[in-house]
């Protein structure tokens, strides 16, 4: 792996599972140091994820970590009720029912432990992302795929806000088994309307968690910083 894809993916990961919080100063000499690489790779991984939307150029600060706010969900939610809720309707018309069933499974299974200290949630989280995939393969669409892509990113981050909250993310694992039943069955309009309800939840929840220690910017840095 090039140095520059090795930064990019190590602070993406840490952006999406706000180790970096918004605000944070994402130094090219800090960096450089923490991976042992020159500054010229990193300069190349903080310009893609300010192309992804994750960074952004701060005057007096350089590139810092993008900032969250509440517009900015309700405007990805948006976008994402148009594009999953076709996307899991074309899934059930061409999917391959075996594919869904399993993961119905494994969503139902799951829900019992997220009640717990955190234990699941790593599993849970890969779980849903299979999911997208096996969507993404069954409603073989690539322009929707594409289209999914940079949303996914963004709601990969928003969606670790809920991660304090296991009721919900109990109550999500159960909605993701209806739409993959949904699917599974064949049912496009069913499907669809899962996959809507299940958005709604998901909106309401993360404007109802208290987040400001996630969405405030970091304190700026001090004079030696």
């Amino acid at each position: 792996m090039r140095a520059s894809d090795r930064a990019y993916e190590a602070l993406r990961e840490d952006i999406v599972e706000w180790r970096l919080l918004p605000g944070q100063v994402l130094g090219e000499v800090e960096q450089s140091e923490r991976f042992g690489i020159s500054r010229t790779p990193i300069r190349e991984a903080l310009s893609r994820l300010t192309a992804d939307g994750l960074a952004e150029a701060h005057r007096g600060r350089g590139v810092v970590v993008s900032q969250v706010s509440l517009e900015d969900v309700r405007a990805l939610f948006e976008l994402r009720e148009a594009l999953d809720g076709q996307a899991a309707k074309l899934a059930a018309r061409r999917r391959d029912a075996a594919v869904f069933d399993r993961l119905a499974d494994e969503l139902e299974a799951a829900v019992d432990g997220l009640h717990g200290a955190g234990a699941g949630r790593a599993g849970y989280y890969e779980l849903v992302e299979r999911m997208d995939r096996a969507i993404d393969d069954a409603a073989a669409n690539p322009y929707l795929t594409a289209a999914q892509r940079s949303l996914r990113l963004h709601l990969a981050r928003v969606r670790k806000l809920s991660r304090t909250n296991p009721a919900r993310l109990a109550r999500a694992a159960a909605e993701h088994a209806q739409i993959a039943r949904a699917i599974a069955a064949g049912r496009e309009e069913l499907a669809e309307a899962a996959t809507r309800v299940h958005l709604a939840n998901s909106l309401h929840a993360v404007l109802t968690t208290p987040v400001r220690e996630w969405v405030e910017p970091a304190p700026p840095l001090d004079a030696t910083g």
